[in-house]
C-alpha cells in the first residue's frame, strides 16, 4: 500500500481562450499527499487550486502527467470510478429532497440495501450532528446545516478521499470560524485524507496539516502550516501568508543560515536568516512580521536597530497597530497590550520616536518574486 493517498506527477493542464491563446491553469504540479492527512491547496482566484482538485476529481483530465489515488493511476476515468466524493461551495443539495434522502442518494444509487442504507445514514447524520433533522427539507436548514449535510452526503459513500472545493465560503465570518474547528475535529475522527482549496490564509493556518501555495499554476511552496508561515521560502509566500514589511537590498555576506543585506533605503545593512539560499551579490528582499519587530526608548543593539516616527497609531483591543517612518521607510508593528489601563501615556502614540528593534532570528531574508 502506498504512503500516499493522491499524487500529482508532473500534472500539466492547459485551456484554450476564446482568443485563441493557450493558458497553462496547472503548470507542471508534483504534489504527494498522505493517506489520513488534512492538505490545503492555498491560493488566489486562477492560480489552479481548483483545477488541481478538479483533476483529482474526474471532472477535469491533465493535459500532461498522471494523477494517482491509492498508487492507481488515474488515466481518464470518470468521477463515478474514482475512490473520492467532492464537497462544494454551493452545497448542490435536491432542494425537493429531505435530509435523510439527499444523504441516501448515493447508496441508493449503488443499489446498497435499505437497512444498510439506514444504517449509514444514522451513522453520518449522528457524525455531523444532526440526528432529529432527516425529515428536514435544504430550505427548513441554516447555511451551516445545510453544509453538514453536503459532508454527510459525501462522508456516508465512504470516500477514500474527500475533496474540499472553498465549502464554507458561502458562510458569514462567525460561522465560518466554528466550522473549521468542526471540518479539523470531523477530519480527525473519520480518519480520511481532506484535500482542501481555500483562498482564505487564516483558513488554511487553521486547519492543516500541510498546505501547498500556489501562484500562476505552480506551487511556490509545501510545508506544514508554522513552517509555511515562519520560513516562507519567498517573497510572494510571506505576502501571500499574513501580513509582513519587506525592504530590498543586495546580499553582502553569508555565514552558513545567516546573511547581511545592504538596504539602501536605511543606508545600513540587516542581519538574518538566509531562508532562500541566496548567495553574496544577489538583489534580495528582506521580511519581518509586524508582530515581531521590537520597539524601545533607546538603542539595544548594534546592527538591525534603528531610529523611527510613530506616524500613526490604531487600537484593536489585544493589540495596537502602529506605523512609522523610519528614514521615509513605512513600517507596521503590532504591539500586544500586554496592560489594562485607561491612560493614553501607557500606550504608544503619534509622533512619538523610537528605535525600531529587527532581531536576526525573527528577520528573514528572501528570494525577490
Amino acid at each position: 500500500m502506498s504512503d500516499y493517498a493522491v499524487e500529482l506527477r508532473d500534472v500539466v493542464k492547459r485551456f484554450h481562450t476564446p482568443e485563441g491563446v493557450e493558458l497553462a491553469a496547472v503548470d507542471h504540479v508534483n504534489l504527494q499527499i498522505k493517506n489520513g492527512e488534512f492538505f490545503s491547496l492555498l491560493g488566489s482566484s486562477g492560480c489552479g487550486k481548483t483545477t488541481s482538485l478538479r483533476m483529482i476529481a474526474g471532472f477535469e483530465w491533465p493535459t500532461e502527467g498522471e494523477v494517482l489515488i491509492e498508487n492507481n493511476p488515474m488515466g481518464r476515468k470518470p468521477p463515478y470510478l474514482r475512490p473520492v466524493n467532492t464537497v462544494f461551495q454551493s452545497y448542490a443539495l435536491f432542494q425537493h429532497m429531505s435530509v435523510q434522502e439527499n444523504i441516501a442518494f448515493g447508496l441508493e444509487m449503488k443499489k446498497v440495501s435499505k437497512i444498510e442504507i439506514d444504517r449509514r445514514v444514522g451513522e453520518a447524520l449522528a457524525m455531523v450532528k444532526l440526528t432529529g433533522m432527516e425529515k428536514r427539507k435544504p430550505r427548513q436548514l441554516s447555511g451551516g446545516q445545510q453544509q453538514r449535510v453536503a459532508l454527510a452526503r459525501a462522508l456516508v459513500n465512504r470516500p477514500s478521499v474527500l475533496l474540499l472545493d472553498e465549502p464554507l465560503g458561502a458562510l458569514d465570518l462567525k460561522l465560518r470560524k466554528e466550522m473549521q474547528l468542526e471540518l479539523k475535529a470531523l477530519q480527525q475522527e473519520v480518519g480520511i485524507t481532506f484535500i482542501y482549496v481555500t483562498h482564505d490564509q487564516e483558513e488554511a493556518l487553521t486547519m492543516s496539516d500541510r498546505i501547498a501555495v500556489m501562484s500562476h499554476g505552480k506551487v511556490l511552496q509545501m510545508a506544514s502550516a508554522v513552517e509555511i508561515y515562519e520560513r516562507p521560502n519567498c517573497r510572494f509566500v510571506a505576502d501571500f501568508i499574513g501580513e509582513s514589511n519587506f525592504v530590498t537590498g543586495k546580499i553582502m555576506s553569508v555565514d552558513g543560515q545567516m546573511a547581511n543585506i545592504f538596504v539602501p533605503q536605511l543606508n545600513a545593512e540587516i542581519s538574518g536568516i538566509n531562508a532562500s539560499n541566496l548567495t553574496a551579490g544577489q538583489e534580495a528582499t528582506v521580511s519581518i512580521r509586524p508582530e515581531k519587530i521590537r520597539l524601545s526608548p533607546n538603542a539595544v543593539l548594534n546592527h538591525n536597530c534603528f531610529e523611527g516616527k510613530i506616524v500613526a497609531t490604531t487600537y484593536i483591543g489585544s493589540d495596537t497597530h502602529i506605523f512609522l517612518d523610519v528614514n521615509g521607510l513605512r513600517m507596521k508593528v503590532w504591539d500586544q497590550n500586554k496592560i489594562s489601563s485607561l491612560d493614553p501615556k501607557a500606550y504608544y502614540y503619534q509622533g512619538q520616536n523610537v528605535w525600531v528593534v529587527l532581531f536576526p532570528e525573527n528577520t528573514l531574508i528572501l528570494e525577490n518574486n
